[in-house]
Formats: structure tokens, sequence, C-alpha cells
């Protein structure tokens, strides 16, 4: 089955999006959309593209798409997946960050239970090769039972954590959160679009005995001095048996006879591998209910519960508990704690 493919929005970001298209065989690129029609006619024309549109809803109208690639604003994400999944699109691939605070979390959950359009969320690491092999040794055993892990990012919470905090649930099996002990402190918000604290670190604790460590934002470490701001995404994985560590450019995996084996990569080189196979998770997933995409909607929104709770253990000065039912305000008091009007 060959699915016919849309993007929505054409910005820097959803270069990416398409890049991945060179290494898909079951998707075709139909259609792109943005209001900026200088910048929508580049995009179309760099990506062979054959229809474009200024209007979202005469694109849906005319092409309909199987999967939609959304690659907007995070402070408008509510108003148009549920636009998306009023028109009937199948699958949505929704970039990340998903939410921008708790009201639109809250929305969203609610929409998750209501629509019947599959949502995923565009956390490609998960699907990077040297990820996907990571994941593969740990479900094999090879570095024994995981008992911590360790993630950390350049970038805020919003820009780069949610990243490594995908990253942390997947090699740690998606399990229930007990408690979350954050602190954070600054709060910047780009463009009114990403707003997060400068710094922002939380003590994760599953219910199946896992802790997890989580840092974003200034003080996270640089493995890679010359590497940009946001080539800093890293996390470690601890069992009872050995370790393993993935980095933007490099690699690290304990070996049964103690000794450590260490490699390199070229980060750009792997990226459209990673978007390609999320991509191909969302096909896999309109083919067959049962083969639920990794960084589903659902998985996303119990990711970004933890950054919430994150802001209120700052807040309050204490460990969340969870379940956990954030107020509607918490971005707004979370501000106000840090002295922002």
């Amino acid at each position: 089955m060959s699915f016919k493919c849309a993007f929505l929005g054409c910005g820097p970001r959803s270069n990416g999006h398409a890049a991945a298209y060179e290494h898909i065989t079951r998707g075709v690129p139909v259609a792109c959309c943005d209001m900026n029609e200088e910048r929508l006619s580049q995009y179309a024309e760099r990506w062979s593209i054959p229809n474009s549109y200024t209007d979202m809803d005469e694109m849906l109208e005319k092409e309909k798409p199987d999967v939609v690639h959304m690659v907007t604003r995070p402070n408008i994400r509510v108003e148009l997946m549920r636009r998306l999944a009023e028109a009937g699109v199948p699958g949505v691939i929704v970039e990340k960050p998903v939410c921008v605070g708790a009201e639109d979390y809250k929305g969203l959950r609610t929409l998750d239970a209501e629509a019947e359009t599959k949502f995923a969320v565009n956390h490609q690491l998960r699907h990077h090769p040297k990820v996907v092999a990571f994941l593969d040794d740990v479900a094999e055993g090879k570095i024994g039972d995981v008992r911590f892990l360790d993630a950390s990012a350049v970038l805020p919470m919003s820009g780069q954590g949610v990243h490594v905090l995908d990253l942390m649930f997947a090699f740690a099996g998606y399990p229930e959160v007990q408690t979350v002990f954050g602190a954070s402190s600054g709060y910047d918000d780009i463009d009114g679009t990403h707003p997060s604290p400068r710094t922002a670190e939380s003590l994760i604790t599953f219910r199946n005995g896992m802790r997890g460590a989580l840092q974003a934002g200034e003080g996270a470490p640089i493995f890679t001095p010359e590497a940009p701001r946001h080539g800093h995404k890293r996390i470690s994985v601890y069992g009872t048996h050995g370790f393993l560590h993935w980095r933007m450019f490099g690699w690290e995996r304990s070996l049964p006879d103690g000794t450590v084996e260490t490699g390199e990569y070229q980060y750009g080189d792997d990226d459209p591998l990673g978007q390609a196979g999320l991509t191909n998770a969302m096909f896999d997933w309109l083919e067959d209910d049962k083969a639920i995409a990794p960084t589903n909607l659902k998985a996303s929104l119990d990711e970004w519960l933890v950054i919430l709770a994150g802001y209120m253990s700052t807040i309050e000065a204490r460990p969340v508990d969870f379940p956990f039912d954030p107020p509607d305000d918490l971005l707004d008091q979370f501000k106000r704690y840090q002295g922002v009007e």
C-alpha cells in the first residue's frame, strides 16, 4: 500500500520530515501547506511536491491525505489537531513538543480519547539506528535489568529535554511513574511558542523500581564542545550487568568481559533514517491497529505530565506523587514563581 502524505507547515524543521521520504517506499508526498506563499513555493520546489496550498481545509478536502506531517508552532497544537481529526485524517505526525502547559495537555488528553485519528509525536531519536540497536540490547538482557537512566540536553526542556525524556521512557519500557521531584530556575519563551525553564532537573521514580535523572538547559553535560547547542542530547542506561551511553555524535557500551566499546558517527546521516523510521511506524499502525507507534500521543502525554510535575515540584518544593492532575494554570503559577509577569 502507498500512503498519500502531506505537510502542514513548511518552515525549517519541516525539511527534516520531507527528507525522510528519500528512504521511504510506502508513502508519497502529494501536497504541502503554509500561509507564507514564498516559503511554500520554495518548499514544494525543493522536495518536488506537486500540490501547494495556503489553506489547510482546502488541502484536506482536495487531497484527502492518509498522513499529515504537522510542523507548526506548539501553542496552536490543540486546535489544529482537532481540525485534522474532524476532517478524518487517518494519521498525523505532530512535531514536538506536543504541549506548552497544562491546559493544552488536558485538551489533548480529551482529543486522544475521542478521536479516531492516530497521532504520533515526532520523537525521531527513538528510531535512530544506534538507538534502535541499543533498545534491542536492553530487550535482550545484554546489560541485565535496567536500574537507572540518566538523560540530558543543553537546550531547555521544551526544546530538547522532551526528546531525551522520550528516550528515557523507551529504554525503561514505558513504566508507570510513581513520583517526580524537580527543581527549575529561570524562564524563557522563544516567540511565545516554547516556554521553558532555563535549567530544569527532575528525579523520576517509576513504580517498577527504576529511577531516572533528567536534566535540560544550562549546566547540562557537554561531550562534544565544538557542537552547536542542540548537539548535546544524550542518555545513559545502567543495568545490573553493564551500561549503554548514546549521545549525538558517539556512543559507549560495556561488554561482558568488563571492557568498554566506543564509537562515533555523524548525527546528520542518521537523522533522516530516524525520521523515516518514525514515519514507517505510523504506516505500520495504519495498516495494523495493534502495531501502535511507540511515540503515540498517549505515551507522549504521559511523558509531558512528568515535565508538568517537575514544574509543580519546583513551586511547592516537594515530590509530586502520581497519579497527578495538574491545575490548568500551572504554567502561569510557574511563571509567577520565577518572577515573570
